[in-house]
């Protein structure tokens, strides 16, 4: 097949470019790959290892806002990470302004979740894989 797609990229549009940048490559340690700026405003793209989309549907989102959180919080995006420890993850990056939303814990997946909300307003979920 020659339409092949080879990246999926997440684009978010924050109001403190600085401070994201700093969130997302600093303290979760993406990789940057390119960063520019000028009077049209600033860019930067950061790799993070291997892209995947999930789609659910709305009682599924639920379920999971259940888990991780207790009660349904969740937006239409959500960004999930895998981390080697997610409890260790999960204090890092709310000592870097994460907001907490659940604590890490297990789930039925077989996974330690923890859902946070980024400085610019994204959840996170942190999960760790068997």
């Amino acid at each position: 097949m020659t339409n092949t797609v080879h990246e999926l990229r997440l684009v978010i549009t924050v109001d403190d470019f600085d401070k994201a940048v700093a969130f997302w490559r600093d303290t979760i340690g993406l990789k940057e790959q390119i960063s520019v700026g000028d009077d049209d405003g600033h860019v930067a793209i950061l790799g993070a290892g291997v892209a995947t989309l999930e789609i659910t549907d709305g009682k599924h989102a639920e379920f999971i806002d259940r888990i991780e959180v207790g009660r349904p919080v969740g937006g239409q995006f959500r960004v999930a990470l895998r981390f080697d420890d997610v409890p260790e993850a999960t204090d890092r990056l709310a000592a870097a302004g994460a907001k907490v939303l659940g604590t890490p814990r297990p789930t039925p997946f077989r996974s330690t979740n923890s859902r946070l909300e980024a400085p610019d307003g994204l959840q996170l979920t942190l999960f760790d894989a068997e």
